[in-house]
């Protein structure tokens, strides 16, 4: 009896961390701009867009481990690939030295 609550508890957080994740992946897909694709020479937004749209499909549709685990491989390419490549082209990478008090044209000194 306690290990069949176990076992479906763990279904569950499995199944909430790779939908979750598998969101996060294809908004953060979709928000980038398609020459930024092209720029960071990787595939097409587009190809993008349905590989993890389908994960996400397959995910809430047929919640079969296999089927999450290859859905969640898709997307870990893409975010520790992808998206920081996308992010360095577009200008939304870390800036070195910068500080929370620097603007767009150097550091706000208030008033000195």
């Amino acid at each position: 009896m306690l290990r069949a609550g176990f076992d479906s508890l763990l279904s569950l957080v499995t199944f909430l961390v790779f939908t979750g994740f598998a969101v996060a992946a294809l908004v953060f897909a979709a928000m980038a701009r398609e020459d930024a694709y092209r720029a960071a020479e990787k595939q097409t937004k587009k190809f993008w867009l349905v590989v993890l749209g389908v994960n996400l499909a397959l995910n809430l549709l047929l919640p079969m481990l296999f089927l999450q685990i290859a859905g969640v491989i898709a997307a870990i390419v893409f975010m520790v690939d992808v998206r920081p490549a996308l992010a360095q082209v577009s200008g939304g990478g870390r800036r070195g030295g910068g500080s929370s008090s620097d603007g767009p044209y150097g550091p706000y000194n208030g008033d000195r």
